[in-house]
């Protein structure tokens, strides 16, 4: 009785997918996933931001941190959509996203703590190297040398003799900046956008994703009709 039920079956190209293909097209699982990657988005640049704030000394390791997770957010993301076009897409708010997240606490801490002082270059650590990491030396306006130097990373470091206003912490936990580049609010304004876009394109994913695996079970029954 079972091989007249199955043909019969086979008979009115009636097809049963896996349990895993029709999982996935399921509306609750497409939402349930967007879902969770939009959390993990808002929740990666917190993990930076609180990496950041605790050891704002070794930026590095907060920039280590935001690279890993941006990195794993571009899988998932290429995961959920099954396509490379989003991922693209998602670089250049990766970079505002990495930016505010490592730098916002840093600079906010400046400006609550900071002090503004008046100083001129008075020597370079990687002057007549032709290196790009740079440690000032500044004397103050009271003629003194600061004990804290100013750590540049790159070309176009300031020369010898070239006066600066730069803002130190107070309390000696966050390195020196230039004042011009203390820009607290400006940094959160680049990490809520770039959060945001990050945002939208995850729900034009999960959405995208979501067709196309309702199409897939779609073609799935009807080729096993066939």
């Amino acid at each position: 009785m079972s091989e007249a039920i199955h043909g019969s079956a086979a008979a009115s190209g009636v097809a049963h997918p896996p349990a895993s293909v029709r999982r996935s097209a399921r509306p609750r699982t497409a939402v349930g996933r967007t879902v969770a990657l939009v959390l993990y988005v808002w929740g990666s640049a917190a993990v930076v931001s609180g990496v950041s704030f605790l050891v704002p000394s070794a930026e590095w390791v907060a920039i280590g941190t935001g690279v890993v997770l941006c990195l794993a957010f571009g899988v998932l993301l290429h995961l959920l959509h099954r396509g490379v076009w989003l991922v693209l897409l998602a670089v250049a708010p990766a970079l505002f996203v990495l930016v505010g997240a490592v730098q916002y606490a840093p600079e906010l801490a400046l400006e609550r703590y900071g002090v503004r002082e008046n100083v001129v270059v008075v020597a370079d650590s990687a002057a007549g190297t032709g290196g790009k990491n740079h440690e000032l030396t500044l004397r103050g306006s009271d003629g003194q040398e600061l004990a804290e130097k100013f750590v540049y990373r790159g070309s176009g470091a300031p020369a010898v003799g070239e006066r600066l206003v730069v803002v130190r912490d107070a309390r000696g936990k966050v390195p020196m900046e230039q004042a011009d580049q203390v820009d607290a609010a400006g940094r959160l304004n680049g990490l809520v956008g770039g959060l945001v876009a990050w945002s939208v394109l995850v729900l034009l994913a999960g959405w995208r994703g979501h067709v196309a695996r309702r199409r897939d079970l779609q073609r799935y029954v009807g080729g096993a009709g066939r």
